[in-house]
């Protein structure tokens, strides 16, 4: 082979193969060191690496700084054997003159984009400062603001007609709002703000957030009234519509609510603010749940004794309170019997259906042994046509 060739090929795949070899060398070095590197931040976690604290305050844990530095190795790896790569691929393209003139443009297409971002990020630096110093108030400006609620949530502050369960989403509601007018501060800062691409984006996303929200939107508000308005909360025993049962969760969205059944049906808020609602414990600790029972006795049983045996199987029944005393109404007089409504106050009222089976039983066994007959009309009329038989 001719000088020529020797310089075009030979010379050129030695120098390959040397520079692949010291890649390979300097990839398993970096790998090594990358290793001992990490076991001993490992290690030193509570021997040389310790918490940073200011007086009581824990700035930054162990393990904090320990992940923090992990990750900062990790990216520092992944960098260098980029720059190694970036210096590679050139330099071998450079060893052939057919790829040699590739060298050049390949270095151009990597640093180019990289002066620009250095560029970018450079005067982007102050915008840096004055962000950063935006979010270091905001941050100070939400922990007044949610001390001050916590305050009142646990009764260490007191605001005159501001209820204790109005804070948590009272301080929600403020903070998207401290957090919506730091955004619009800070948005002008951000590098591209001003270009016509950035603000197509997000107009797009208004628009798609618009359209894709109306109800979310409605629910939310219809959520925010609910929660001003206290109608319930959190344990009551409710009707919604038709739906009977304890209120589980309440959220700005959504309410859940339990059957007796133990069938969860989630209603969404606005359906809730434009349906009735009926609270069956609002005041149920304080004044005592009604519940009612109505029997027809025929006329020939006194009033005196129904009313009597009616008390007393109110009086039997498990959660029945005996004070206020249970009371009977005679609510009509009917043709051949009369109905009487039996009222009695409990004070569990997310056990009215349990207690409102019970003192139904009671009043069947208490009138069977008084020989009482509870009559209905159906029952009565086919009592007669047995008689006249």
């Amino acid at each position: 082979m001719d000088s020529l060739g020797y310089e075009i090929y030979i010379m050129p795949s030695v120098y390959s193969v040397l520079t692949t070899i010291g890649l390979l060398l300097l990839l398993f070095l970096l790998k090594y060191i990358y290793k001992k590197l990490i076991l001993k931040i490992v290690d030193w976690k509570g021997v040389r690496i310790h918490s940073i604290k200011f007086r009581s305050f824990e700035l930054l844990t162990a393990d904090r700084i320990v992940s923090s530095l992990l990750f900062f190795f990790k990216f520092l790896r992944v960098f260098i054997v980029l720059a190694m790569l970036y210096f590679y691929i050139p330099l071998i393209f450079s060893f052939f003159p057919w790829t040699s003139d590739l060298a050049p443009k390949i270095y151009n297409y990597i640093l180019d984009p990289i002066n620009k971002i250095f560029r970018v990020t450079f005067n982007f630096i102050p915008n840096i400062f004055f962000i950063a110093i935006t979010f270091v108030i905001t941050n100070y400006i939400l922990r007044f603001v949610k001390f001050i609620f916590l305050g009142i949530e646990n009764g260490s502050f007191q605001i005159e007609g501001f209820y204790k369960d109005w804070a948590t989403p009272t301080y929600k509601l403020i903070r998207i709002l401290i957090m919506s007018f730091t955004l619009i501060i800070i948005f002008p800062y951000f590098p591209g703000s001003g270009s016509p691409a950035f603000q197509g984006i997000s107009v797009f996303l208004g628009i798609l957030f618009s359209l894709g929200s109306s109800s979310a939107i409605a629910n939310m508000v219809s959520g925010v009234l609910l929660t001003y308005m206290r109608p319930f909360k959190v344990g009551d025993r409710v009707k919604i519509a038709d739906t009977i049962g304890d209120v589980i969760e309440k959220n700005l969205l959504v309410i859940r609510v339990r059957t007796i059944k133990n069938v969860d049906i989630t209603i969404p808020s606005s359906m809730v603010l434009g349906s009735h609602i009926v609270n069956y414990s609002s005041s149920a600790q304080s004044h005592g749940l009604i519940l009612t029972s109505i029997v027809t006795i025929g006329y020939e049983t006194p009033w005196r004794k129904v009313n009597e045996i009616l008390i007393k199987a109110a009086l039997k029944t498990k959660d029945i309170r005996p004070e206020p005393a249970p009371f009977v109404l005679q609510v009509k007089l009917n043709d051949y019997h009369a109905s009487y409504e039996l009222n009695c106050y409990t004070k569990q009222p997310n056990l009215m259906d349990e207690t409102h089976s019970e003192l139904n039983q009671n009043i069947q066994d208490l009138f069977k042994q008084e020989n009482v007959i509870l009559i209905s009309p159906v029952y009565y009329s086919l009592l007669q046509k047995d008689q006249i038989k």
